[in-house]
């Protein structure tokens, strides 16, 4: 069909193209739309049949009109050139250069749409990674082919967050190349300056492949832009041999491009204003993560998502939620009180936390550490908000030990320095220091001789 010419335009919308009478137009297919000033965007197919064919612009539709507008469809769905050069390069949101350098060429051309994985063909996820966040590393562990988003706030550190991220992430068990594909989508200008600016002084843009689409420039490239990231973290994993970890900010902004469509052509809002097949739409994003069997890479997913009024039961969040495997969520009042990362751990969970973590991953004493602090910190969350009502004097000496845990928790274990980068090693030996704040006698979710091996008290609080 590559060839045909239609001027057959029979609306225009400021994200969509309407044309009458195309014959075996496909789904996904690219088309190529002529202005009547020359000027040439491409678009792709959304939804066809018998009358009309709907095509979604990526780019600017004003000038468009249905009279001069001429529209040709390319016979193939949207593919980008994927190498090894594009390591180290920053590009839009339709994967041209954005850092002055020259566009890609390669033989190798891939389909941006891709595929989720086989569950047949998935392999366990099961080696840790480690992010250098204490909160992460230790409380919540993010483990290889793992989706594990991040739910944040307007306004609050999640930027931060993933530069920190991307800085430090590294597999201790893996002698395997290893990169980071970061996807901005629709952040501001000063953001993705930030990015930029981060990644090149830290050296991270060595082993990164940045994608940027700014929130001034058009939001259909906010639909292309996670599946071009994602196509190239596919092809450094699978073809490469590499572990990738993909990180998408802010999903939040993807799914209003995704209302922006729905509502163009006209269909039934599900909840809150969102097109009823959200859910499957990000779960065709979200489950491009894991391993493949027989394949040596990995691509593992972190999609940074802003809750609208940190509602963590707004569709987005909700959703997400279903699909991926826990949630790190960061928390405004930790912000306020001057806590970076400020990540609430009684909030997060990593449901394959346990797969990665033990004596061969990460140490032996890793999840009785972990079970032990998060089970004092819940207790001494309880008693701040008990001695608001009864005041301190009130508790008991036990009690005031939880007490200042949960205080030394927040001020040393879950605040960090955004440049801090700390081993697994370090996080667990700080654990057991702020643990020795508590009687002995009340450390019971540890083994015994790992309290022996590992545990900071005196021999006279015995």
């Amino acid at each position: 069909m590559e060839g045909i010419e239609y001027k057959t335009v029979e609306k225009v919308t400021n994200v969509l193209l309407f044309v009458r009478g195309v014959k075996n137009a496909s789904y996904n297919e690219v088309a190529e739309i002529e202005l009547e000033n020359g000027r040439k965007i491409n678009g792709q197919v959304l939804a066809t049949n018998e009358d009309v064919t709907i095509i979604q612009v990526f780019g600017d539709t004003s000038g468009m009109n249905t009279e001069g507008t001429k529209v040709r469809f390319k016979g193939s769905t949207f593919k980008i050139p994927v190498s090894m050069d594009m390591v180290g390069r920053v590009f839009d949101g339709l994967g041209r250069p954005r850092d002055g350098g020259i566009p890609v060429f390669s033989d190798e051309k891939a389909d941006i749409n891709g595929n989720p994985i086989n569950p047949y063909a998935r392999e366990e996820p099961s080696e840790f990674v480690q992010t250098g966040i204490s909160a992460i590393d230790c409380m919540n562990t993010l483990v290889r082919g793992q989706k594990l988003p991040i739910f944040s706030g307007s306004g609050l550190a999640h930027n931060k967050v993933a530069a920190q991220i991307v800085k430090q992430a590294k597999i201790l068990s893996e002698k395997d190349e290893f990169y980071v594909v970061f996807g901005g989508i629709g952040i501001n200008s000063e953001d993705a300056n930030f990015f930029v600016n981060e990644f090149q002084k830290s050296g991270a843009l060595e082993k990164s492949v940045v994608f940027l689409n700014l929130a001034a420039e058009p939001s259909m490239e906010r639909i292309v832009l996670p599946r071009l990231a994602l196509t190239t973290a596919e092809y450094l994993a699978y073809e490469k041999g590499a572990h990738v970890i993909v990180i998408l900010t802010d999903m939040t902004n993807y799914a209003e491009a995704l209302r922006e469509i729905s509502a163009a052509r006209d269909e039934v809002p599900g909840r809150r204003g969102y097109p009823g097949y959200l859910y499957t739409d990000l779960a065709s994003l979200f489950e491009r993560a894991g391993k493949v069997k027989g394949k040596q890479g990995s691509v593992t997913q972190l999609p940074i998502l802003t809750m609208p009024s940190d509602d963590i039961t707004h569709p987005i969040p909700d959703l997400t939620g279903y699909i991926t495997e826990g949630q790190i969520v960061l928390s405004r009042s930790m912000d306020k009180s001057g806590i970076y990362p400020g990540i609430d751990v009684l909030l997060s969970l990593s449901r394959l936390m346990n797969q990665g973590i033990g004596k061969d991953s990460t140490r032996e004493d890793h999840k009785g550490v972990s079970d032990q602090m998060y089970a004092a910190y819940a207790k001494g969350k309880e008693l701040r908000s008990l001695t608001e009502i009864v005041g301190e004097d009130a508790l008991s000496s036990i009690d005031k030990q939880y007490l200042n845990f949960a205080n030394e928790f927040e001020n040393r274990f879950l605040k960090q320095g955004f440049d801090e980068d700390r081993s697994i090693n370090d996080t667990l030996d700080l654990g057991w220091e702020l643990l020795s704040m508590i009687d002995k006698k009340e450390i019971k979710r540890i083994k015994p001789e790992f309290i022996q091996k590992y545990g900071k008290w005196k021999e006279t609080s015995e």
